[in-house]
């Protein structure tokens, strides 16, 4: 399939990203403005703008509504708090549907992201809020309204992105849940993005970074990167390792293929190429391409998004200027 094939048929489809949403927020400080605290002696970080936008899981339905997803619905926790209020807000305004969202005791799942007003360079730490596994009553909602809702998606791209050994939403019984609906339903594609646990999950199409493969098979006892051997570990029908500008692995019953891309000179922000990609990649699939067509794909919507700062969208009308970009080149 051609771009413009596959982006005509994105409209049809339904996704679904299940797992860690989060709120993601954008805080400018004036370095000016720096003076010590007359309580602490410590020196204050004036924020002076800030913009929320959705993160994690968040991003990658970002993604899919900007590439003209018929129906994008996100699924996972958040607090009872501000944070929790200015995510909805923040999906409100991208047209996904956040109707699904269990909320959870504690807070929400935020990255606050300090930016120099001046050099437009994130430059202080990041300040997280985490989350962890949630509590087993929330955690049989979360999956209750996994199970009810899967049929009505045509992807479910799961989003494991807390980076803690025990995870967050993505639990062993979701993992469990994830699989026995792959087989239950063979038309339902489950993409899985996985910092810490993609040797886990059984059964689904698995995009782990060429790190996070390396790390899978050491914790496999694999002695090194085997794509092959994690694909065969996980009995995974696909499992496509990105290389960053360096192209896409895909391992598949059939053996190993290495589909190059065409490295894009300095990028902005590379921040969320991961998640542009698993949805280009994820919906292309879903439509009908094939498992190189669909790479090629992610890697067009990930080249528009790392030209804008933070974690950027890609239009249609973007993805076809890129691709023709890249035929002239």
């Amino acid at each position: 399939m051609t771009p413009q094939e596959i982006l005509s048929a994105i409209p049809r489809l339904r996704a679904l990203v299940a797992g860690d949403i989060c709120l993601d927020r954008w805080c400018r400080y004036d370095p000016r403005l720096t003076e010590p605290s007359r309580e602490t002696g410590l020196d204050r970080i004036a924020v002076v703008a800030t913009e929320c936008t959705p993160g994690a899981g968040g991003t990658v339905a970002s993604n899919l509504a900007a590439l003209g997803c018929g129906r994008v619905a996100v699924l996972g926790t958040l607090g009872d708090d501000g944070h929790g209020y200015e995510l909805r807000a923040a999906l409100d305004r991208r047209g996904i549907d956040h109707s699904l969202m269990v909320t959870a005791p504690g807070q929400t799942f935020t990255y606050t992201k300090l930016i120099n007003t001046y050099t437009e360079v994130e430059d202080l730490g990041r300040v997280d809020f985490v989350t962890f596994p949630p509590p087993p009553e929330v955690e049989q909602e979360v999956l209750r309204r996994l199970e009810a809702a899967a049929p009505q998606f045509d992807v479910i791209l799961v989003s494991d992105q807390m980076e803690t050994a025990a995870g967050a939403v993505v639990t062993p019984r979701m993992r469990e849940l994830l699989e026995r609906l792959a087989k239950h339903f063979p038309d339902l594609l489950i993409w899985v993005d996985s910092r810490m646990h993609i040797e886990q999950f059984r059964g689904l199409v698995l995009k782990p970074n060429e790190r996070e493969a390396r790390e899978a098979c050491e914790r496999l006892g694999l002695g090194g990167p085997d794509y092959a051997a994690l694909r065969q570990a996980t009995a995974s029908p696909l499992v496509m390792v990105t290389h960053g500008g360096d192209g896409v692995t895909l391992a598949t019953e059939a053996g190993l293929e290495h589909v190059p891309t065409r490295r894009v000179e300095h990028p902005v922000d590379i921040c969320g190429a991961g998640d542009s990609f698993s949805a280009g990649a994820a919906l292309a699939l879903r439509a009908g391409a094939t498992a190189r067509e669909a790479a090629l794909f992610g890697h067009l919507v990930a080249s528009v998004t790392i030209m804008k700062p933070g974690t950027g969208t890609a239009s249609p009308a973007e993805v076809l200027a890129a691709a023709r970009r890249m035929e002239e080149a």
